[in-house]
């Protein structure tokens, strides 16, 4: 696909990354520690802390984080989608302990929760970043960021915090989002991708 750098953000757990440090170099794939964790009943996405950000569990928790842990990456994901598990006016609340707002790849060109998104991260002056939001692998590579750094997890975090990154972003068609989000949520997240996910 082309990807020089990967955050593995699963649910509330924070990836041992070590078993993948070889794969990595052999591919030449910068490896992201990352979690999306679960404040108070809304996902945030944590970029390059360390395994304690498992351990957060308030938003002045999270601010502690950030202090002690300054090169970390805080971006709100899916903001304002209409799920109970987003930030929506959390964000507003907290703005200060968010660097960025996450432009989600679950899309259509007519159903896009993510144009709100934008508008506020234009009107508060943070960047927009493209995440994948991937539980199923047949969606990898529709919605990713093109950063201008070099490749380390600490130079790529510092650039996306400072606006130096671009959106890259397919949308799905509406066919593909309603089979992903089926697939998704009665299927459970942690069934195979299908054979062709690579051709997608």
């Amino acid at each position: 696909m082309g990807l020089d750098a990967v955050a593995i953000t699963l649910h509330d757990r924070q990836l041992d990354l070590t078993p993948l440090a070889g794969l990595a170099r052999e591919l030449n794939v910068t490896l992201i520690p990352g979690i999306e964790r679960t404040i108070l009943g809304r996902h945030v996405l944590l970029i390059n802390f360390p395994a304690e950000a498992t351990a957060v569990g308030s938003f002045e928790e999270l601010a502690e984080l950030k202090a002690r842990h300054p090169r970390g990456l805080v971006i709100a994901p899916h903001p304002f989608f209409p799920l109970g598990n987003c930030l929506k006016e959390l964000l507003d609340r907290h703005r200060d302990l968010f660097d960025a707002v996450e432009y989600n790849g679950s899309h259509t060109s007519m159903l896009n929760f993510n144009r709100r998104a934008v508008q506020w991260a234009n009107d508060h002056g943070k960047p927009v970043i493209g995440c994948s939001d991937t539980h199923r692998l047949d969606v990898l590579g529709m919605t990713y960021s093109l950063v201008d750094a070099a490749r380390t997890a600490d130079d790529i975090c510092l650039a996306a915090r400072e606006g130096r990154i671009q959106v890259c972003s397919r949308p799905l068609s509406s066919l593909k989002l309603a089979s992903y989000l089926t697939r998704m949520t009665l299927g459970g997240h942690h069934q195979p991708a299908p054979s062709n996910a690579r051709d997608n």
